[in-house]
This record gives structure tokens, C-alpha cells and sequence, in this order.
């Protein structure tokens, strides 16, 4: 008879004595980014070699499919149902990351290899997300092995590789495949904790809204001499624009993008006292900065921000004695469920016009990855909740949203399934640059804890089905 002790030492033992290492290093080693066309041959790879034959010595059974949306990236499922009748939860990865970014990595380190320095593991997708799902299914084999081969329940898996293009191909793949993956929750794990030291959940993920601001007035450019003074300069009008969106102090000014009343309390109460960044992070939180009256922790969780992520007008990389002739800004809006994105671009063109600026057009207007909430009182947000602090001995912090975007949507919209994002990664952890990194200490946390829940996910006690 195994024991609960017993499933979470035996995740420890194979975290302590290096196996969790090199598994990560062999996920890492594929290079597996979905930016970069050439390397479309390495996402198959990392579905097929790797993560199949692991999956199957589990007692999955896998299917890779290719995504629905051509030139997007496969998408793999997993089934382990032991019994129809017991509780049924879903997993999500995706094996995909960003460029390497190879030249841009420190002495010493390289994207494609897992590189130990102190308490951190250097390497492409080691946070972002390899080393997140790698950790959920290390937990579950403990509990496999513990339990003598079966786990009391069923676990159904969906690791998509165009994640890091916007999920795209995710929803109508799910929609498609709905009642296969039916499920009672999904448990998973992406994003960031609060602070590197406080393991917490997220009940959901704030939405992307992507726009450029451009001002397309001549066919080329003009002698600055000769013209300045007297023809309009793009990048001026586009400057204007982005003042009269945001004020030098962070307020967002297009007051329709916000949510209509405020934080909403549910929001406010969960995040009372809830810490923000921690390690690296730390350094980078302007307290003036962003909306007045909020807390740290309710502008990030709990409100929208406004973000110039490129503009460009003219050659900066090498300038000329010319006023350009257009100019541009990509710009986003990370928005929580209580704002209706639906309305961003007709509230910006309105909000533009009123201040004179017809010349500015608004271009590519999209939702990249809508926002998603579960109310973070749900009943399996307060059992997972329960069942971490048991494995960890200490206190659980819930939030309703995390700060980055996750397809949470697609599995609430077609599957109709709780949230429980569990994060094992910190803000620090550079996921999207160079020196990508997972802290030790983290994930050492984040396995105990799931084999602690897959553990208590086979004893009964869950939340009511239906």
C-alpha cells in the first residue's frame, strides 16, 4: 500500500538525484521554436522522440495531430482513463519556445543546452514551458509508481506546439475534439509565481489586444532642411497619439478600455495583501507608475495596461538629414476579463479624433489570445489550494488572473472547465530573452506539490462532478 509521503518522496528523490536535470536537458536539446520556419522538423521531433515514448510508458494513449491551421505547429493528446466514473483532469503544455537568440546569450550559456549555475538551470524553454510540464508529468509517474501502476482517476493531456504564436489552430482543434477531451478541471502550469518563494494559483490569464499607430503621408522622404518647418512629420503625430493614450505617469487615458467598474471586490479581496515580483523583478516596479489609487498587485492582476512594444520611423540604424515619410508603433493592451475588447479599436478611433488626429491610423487591430477567469473561490481552486499547503506546509497564494496570456479561454469556452494555472517559474526568469532560466528551488516546490494533488486526486474528497 503507497502512501501520499511516499508518491511525494519519490518525486524528490528523482528531483534531488539529478534525473529531473537531464530529463530537462534532453527536452531542451530540441530546438524546438515555432518562430523560426526552419525549425518546423524540430516540433514534430519534440512530440514523436521525446514526449510519446514517455507518455506511453505512462499508460497514455497518444495521438500527434497536425494543427488545423496550416504552417502552425502539431498538437499531441494523451489519454490515461482508468475509470469514466472517478474525476477526470486535463493537462496543457506546449513544447514550443521562442527564438534562441543564440548570439545574445552570456558567456557560458547557450539556448539549446541546460546549463547549472547556483539554484538556476539555464536554457530555451526551461520555464517557458519544457521544464513546467516536465515537472506535472515527472509528479504523476512518482504517484504511477507508488500506487503500483494506477492512480485512482483519469488525466487527459493536450501539448501544443504554437503557443508562442498565439495558440493558433488550439481552439478549433479543441472544438473539434471536445468530447474526447471532456474533463472535470484543468490543472497546468505556465507563467510566474507572485515572488520566486510563495507557490501560487492562478484562476485565469489577462487577454492580448495588438495595434499599430501609423501615419503614412509621402512616397519618400524629404530634405530636413529645405522641408522641416513646413511639411508634417509623422513621427510626431504618432508621439502625440501615444500622449494622448497614456499620461507620463502610466494612466491609461482611453478610459473605455478599462473595466467599468473598477477592480471588481472579488478580485480586490483575493488580492488584499498579495505580493508582486520578488528576485530580479524587484528592480523593475516603478511604485508612481500605472494607475493611481491601485495596488501593485491589482495593476497587474486586476486591471489593463498599455504597452508601446516597437515604433519606428526613419532608418534609427542609420539616420538621414530627412523628415521620414510615415512612422508606426506597435502597441498592446493586456486586458482582464472585465473590459470588453470588442470595443478597444472603435473607443481608440473615437478617442483620437476628438483630439485631431484623423491622420493617424489604426492598422491590425486583433485579440491575439482573449482573457480568460475562473472565480478564484471556485470549488477546485480552494482543493488545490488545500491540497499544496498540505504538501508544502505553507501558504498558497490565489490570484485571479496571472499578468501574461495563456489560451485559458479555449478550454473554458468549449470543454467548460475550471482554471487551476499552477505556476513553477518567477518574473525574473527571462523567459522571452536571453539567459532564459528555472529557479532550483521552484521547481523542487512545484513537484512535491502536483505529486501531492495527483495523489489526492485518487483518494476521493474532490470537488462535486457536473
Amino acid at each position: 500500500m503507497g502512501t501520499r509521503e511516499g508518491a511525494i518522496g519519490r518525486a524528490l528523490g528523482f528531483f534531488d538525484d539529478g534525473g529531473f536535470e537531464d530529463l530537462l536537458g534532453r527536452l531542451v536539446a530540441t530546438p524546438s521554436t515555432s518562430q523560426e520556419e526552419a525549425a518546423a522538423p524540430a516540433l514534430a521531433r519534440y512530440l514523436d522522440a521525446e514526449m510519446r515514448p514517455w507518455l506511453e510508458r505512462l499508460g497514455f494513449e497518444v495521438a500527434i495531430h497536425p494543427n488545423p491551421l496550416a504552417g502552425f505547429g502539431p498538437i499531441l493528446t494523451g489519454m490515461r482513463v482508468e475509470d469514466p466514473a472517478r474525476p477526470t483532469v486535463l493537462l496543457y503544455g506546449h513544447g514550443d519556445t521562442v527564438r534562441g537568440l543564440d548570439d545574445q546569450w552570456r558567456a557560458g550559456l547557450a539556448p539549446w543546452a541546460v546549463t547549472r549555475e547556483g539554484d538556476r538551470w539555464y536554457g530555451r524553454g526551461t520555464a517557458d514551458n519544457k521544464g513546467q510540464h516536465a515537472i506535472n508529468l515527472a509528479a504523476l509517474e512518482a504517484v504511477i509508481a507508488e500506487r503500483g501502476g494506477r492512480l485512482g482517476f483519469n488525466v487527459k493531456l493536450v501539448l501544443e506546439m504554437a503557443e508562442e504564436r498565439g495558440s493558433l489552430g488550439l481552439k478549433d482543434f479543441v472544438a473539434a475534439h471536445a468530447a474526447e477531451l471532456a474533463a472535470d478541471a484543468l490543472i497546468a502550469s505556465d507563467g510566474p509565481r507572485v515572488e520566486p518563494g510563495l507557490p501560487t494559483i492562478a484562476t485565469g490569464t489577462r487577454g492580448t489586444f495588438h495595434f499599430d499607430l501609423a501615419v503614412r503621408l509621402r512616397e519618400g522622404g524629404v530634405h530636413s532642411g529645405h522641408w522641416g518647418g513646413l511639411t508634417t512629420d509623422p513621427a510626431v503625430l504618432v508621439a502625440h497619439a501615444i500622449s494622448t493614450i497614456m499620461d507620463r505617469d502610466g494612466k491609461i487615458l482611453v478610459r473605455d478600455w478599462l473595466p467599468p467598474g473598477g477592480v471588481p471586490e472579488e478580485v480586490r479581496s483575493v488580492l488584499a495583501g498579495c505580493p508582486v515580483g520578488g528576485g530580479e523583478g524587484a528592480a523593475t516596479i516603478d511604485a508612481a507608475w500605472g494607475e493611481p489609487g491601485l495596488t501593485a498587485a491589482e495593476k497587474i492582476y486586476g486591471w489593463c495596461s498599455f504597452i508601446v512594444l516597437a515604433m519606428v520611423s526613419g532608418r534609427p540604424e542609420n539616420p538621414v538629414n530627412a523628415v521620414a515619410p510615415d512612422a508606426r508603433a506597435h502597441c498592446q493592451i493586456r486586458y482582464t476579463v472585465d473590459a470588453d475588447a470588442t470595443g478597444f479599436e472603435a473607443a481608440l478611433r473615437a478617442h483620437l479624433d476628438r483630439h485631431g488626429l484623423q491622420a493617424v491610423a489604426i492598422e491590425n487591430a486583433r485579440i491575439r489570445m482573449p482573457a480568460s477567469r475562473t472565480a478564484p473561490d471556485h470549488p477546485w481552486v480552494r482543493w488545490a489550494q488545500a491540497s499544496m499547503e498540505r504538501s508544502l506546509g505553507k501558504r498558497v497564494q490565489v490570484i485571479p488572473n496571472s499578468s501574461g496570456g495563456l489560451p485559458g479561454d479555449v478550454f473554458v469556452d468549449h470543454l467548460g472547465v475550471p482554471l487551476v494555472w499552477v505556476p513553477h517559474s518567477y518574473n525574473g526568469c527571462k523567459q522571452h530573452g536571453p539567459d532564459e532560466h528555472l529557479l532550483i528551488p521552484a521547481a523542487r516546490e512545484g513537484i512535491a506539490a502536483f505529486a501531492g494533488m495527483w495523489w489526492d486526486l485518487g483518494e476521493g474528497g474532490t470537488p462535486p462532478r457536473g
